[in-house]
């Protein structure tokens, strides 16, 4: 339960500074581990030390004293805390009354500690041998009729080295099926840009903003997701760097934040205004906005002006003209309308963009979590492309990846849809011939669940079905299987939500020591720019009884593999075998893996943009034209709103460390809704009106969310926002961009249907 009565109270502070350092002791006391904690978060993003379990920013190139954030301060210290999670627990609690309970109060009873097995029988965990628990998943895995029958999600928290043996143990039991975290957010990212630019990932390093000229943030709420990256674009702003900051949320860290290891700044109370331009473009306006400083820019070339690097283009680029046509064809008029944003702030933004020769443009699921979501990606690459701004210091496109390692497991075989070169490899490497169809992604594993064609779901840590679409119809699709596996370091909704059988498996964090009898080891990391580097736990860990998840999946396979023609058993102890075998199978990427990461800052991978490179089938850059304006299937209903799905600051994906939400001024309550003053007028609501929401759908199936309180705040006419997962029951499943699978979760259509 919350502490508190709800309070609504407009932050009015700069963000960070006292009020992070604040947070940051609170959680340390609150979890009772000050010495313990403060002593680790100096090894956290530390050469020698282990990587933040919480967001995928870049390290610093030079040595920092201090890197860490808040928000990477909370997920350790939910991490590091003396609460455990022991048989007696379970034997007080049925899952029945589990359900009942928050998931923040699930998340504040701490660490698991043993393997546990659902009972039936009395609707109790019980404890079971890890010899048990392997031997059961072994058991249903042999006795499915179809590999496909089986679904393997993987969060992004979990290490190349077990990312890695967990796709060779999947493709060696047959099949293809990797629903990932990824499909979740950035999987546009991974989709939509290899068509364009030749490569899923970003095309900048850390470097590289020191040499900006010119950096845009859309869709993206760093003060919250990527707090560390608030250091770069404090220090940009300070050697007067234009930032233009696209939300329909006036975040405050986009406004005005103070760096809480800047001495001077913190003594004087002092702050830096961080977005020199904000646009406040409407839910589903990015599109618009886009195009219409395309158009600017288009206009300005046709009057005589050299806007565009004709050069790189015509080296570098295929499609220009019909991207000129299509820019051409759109009407100012209703750019502005679907925007929401004056044709005179276009106007500006385009003008800092052309008066740039080095821009980055980082976003967000502010762009990805659309029905067109990879295409309005390839839309942003082509901005970029117009002014050659790939392969030079200073430029390129920057997708700010939420979870650790969640680009890492798509590098080291994660993926639904494997490329035939890499299955040959896979088969080369280790004797076996890997299967070739597609597997399910996300909202396909849900579907095969809901459709009885899914029997197992294996999670690699994460909170599935939290964090899916439909949160009803899923709960009821996961009740259909016959076994569900949940691989954690804490009790979350997803082991309440089970199969016939059902197994809890609790592993070694990252903070924590790897010992096996070979000694101390280390997993990798690669972050959202490319880089790769070690990581070592420092804490013992919190159970005997605990296993690190490489040993987890090889036992995995050896259960459910018997004739296996993978030595499992030799990958148990020695994680460098591991590397080794990751080399092998990535050649052009992994090369020397086992010497190169010993550097003490890792190694960058080989981003062929850099180099000015483009790994698409006509070997160029490609301007990939998206007719119209919009991004989300237009609704007729009058009393549509667009609805955001959003976390709070105090949260890490479906992980809620507290009911408040301090730069938005939300205290002791998540199930608010953020709207325009107008909209909440036209719908005769007063200021904290409890209201219901409904989606607006074509498939019959009503959808609605009660008991939420309607807040007044700066958003765009006709958008508003609310807290995941709590407005995930809002989202149908079949709302998702058909390129990546990815849910629309920014752009819902919904109405007020109660107050």
């Amino acid at each position: 339960m919350a502490e508190g009565k709800p309070r609504y109270t407009p932050y009015k502070q700069p963000a960070g500074g006292w009020g992070a350092a604040a947070a940051t002791a609170k959680v340390l006391l609150e979890q009772s581990v000050v010495t313990k904690g403060s002593r680790a978060l100096l090894s956290m993003n530390q050469p020698g030390g282990f990587k933040c379990p919480s967001c995928a920013f870049p390290d610093a190139s030079c040595t920092k004293k201090l890197e860490f954030c808040e928000n990477g301060a909370k997920a350790l210290a939910h991490e590091a805390t003396k609460f455990r999670v022991t048989r007696d627990f379970f034997a007080a609690y049925s899952v029945t009354e589990l359900m009942a309970q928050s998931d923040y109060w699930l998340e504040m009873q701490g660490r698991l500690t043993e393997p546990m097995r659902y009972d039936a029988a009395t609707d109790h965990y019980v404890p079971v041998s890890w010899d048990d628990a392997f031997a059961l998943i072994g058991r249903h895995l042999r006795a499915l009729d179809d590999p496909d029958q089986a679904e393997f999600y993987t969060s992004g928290r979990t290490p190349n080295e077990a990312a890695f043996l967990y796709s060779i143990f999947v493709r060696e039991f047959g099949t293809n099926n990797f629903p990932d975290c990824s499909n979740m957010c950035h999987e546009p990212t991974s989709r939509g840009l290899p068509p364009a630019i030749g490569v899923g990932k970003g095309t900048v390093i850390l470097d590289d903003f020191d040499h900006a000229e010119a950096i845009f943030v859309i869709g993206q709420n760093p003060g919250t997701n990527a707090p560390r990256m608030m250091t770069c674009l404090v220090e940009a702003r300070r050697r007067g760097v234009p930032i233009v900051a696209v939300n329909p949320m006036l975040e405050r860290a986009l406004i005005r934040f103070t760096e809480p290891q800047d001495i001077a700044q913190m003594a004087t109370f002092g702050s830096t205004p961080i977005a020199s331009e904000f646009v406040h473009v409407k839910i589903g306006g990015d599109l618009a906005l886009i195009k219409g400083m395309m158009r600017a820019m288009f206009e300005r070339e046709a009057a005589g002006e050299t806007i565009f690097d004709h050069d790189f283009i015509a080296e570098h680029t295929e499609g220009f003209e019909e991207l000129r046509d299509d820019i051409m064809a759109q009407d100012w008029g209703e750019m502005v309308a679907v925007s929401g944003i004056s044709e005179e702030q276009i106007r500006r933004c385009a003008e800092v963009y052309i008066r740039s020769n080095a821009t980055i443009i980082c976003y967000g699921m502010g762009l990805t979590q659309h029905q067109l979501g990879s295409r309005l990606l390839q839309q942003v690459a082509a901005l970029l492309l117009l002014k050659g701004n790939y392969g030079k210091p200073g430029a390129g496109i920057s997708p700010i990846r939420g979870h650790s390692n969640v680009q890492g497991d798509r590098t080291v075989g994660i993926d639904e849809k494997p490329t035939e070169a890499y299955l040959d490899r896979v088969r080369d490497v280790f004797g076996f011939e890997p299967p070739r169809a597609h597997g399910h992604h996300t909202v396909e594993s849900v579907e095969a669940m809901m459709a009885g064609t899914a029997k197992v779901f294996i999670g690699l840590g994460g909170n599935f079905v939290r964090a899916v679409p439909d949160t009803d119809r899923a709960y009821d699709a996961m009740r259909k299987l016959d076994l569900t596996v949940g691989i954690a370091t804490k009790l979350n909704r997803g082991h309440l939500v089970h199969g016939k059988d059902a197994l809890i498996l609790p592993v070694i964090a990252r903070s924590e020591r790897i010992e096996t009898a070979a000694g101390e080891q280390f997993v990798t990391i690669e972050d959202s720019m490319s880089n790769v580097t070690a990581s070592g736990g420092v804490l013992d860990p919190a159970s005997e009884h605990l296993l690190p998840e490489v040993e987890i999946v090889c036992r995995m396979a050896m259960a459910a593999l018997p004739d296996s023609k993978v030595d499992w058993a030799s990958y148990i102890d020695d994680y460098a075998r591991i590397r080794d075998r990751i080399a092998d199978v990535y050649p052009a990427v992994y090369a020397d893996f086992g010497e190169r990461i010993k550097a003490p800052k890792g190694f960058h991978l080989d981003i062929a943009p850099r180099r000015r490179a483009w790994l698409t089938p006509n070997g160029k850059a490609n301007f990939l034209p998206l007719p119209g304006l919009h991004v989300d299937a237009p609704v007729e209903d009058p009393g549509m709103l667009r609805l955001a799905t959003v976390r709070s600051h105090d949260q890490f994906n479906t992980t809620i460390y507290s009911y408040n939400d301090r730069y938005r001024g939300v205290y002791n309550d998540r199930m608010v809704v953020f709207m325009n003053a107008e909209d909440m007028a036209a719908r005769g609501l007063a200021e904290g009106a409890k209201i219901t929401l409904e989606t607006i759908s074509t498939d019959g199936i009503v959808r609605r969310v009660e008991g939420l309180t309607a807040i007044d705040y700066p958003m765009p006419a006709g958008s508003i926002a609310g807290y995941y997962p709590e407005l995930n029951p809002l989202l149908p499943l079949a709302y998702y961009d058909p390129i990546s699978g990815c849910p629309a979760a920014k752009s819902i259509p919904v109405r007020v249907v109660g107050a």
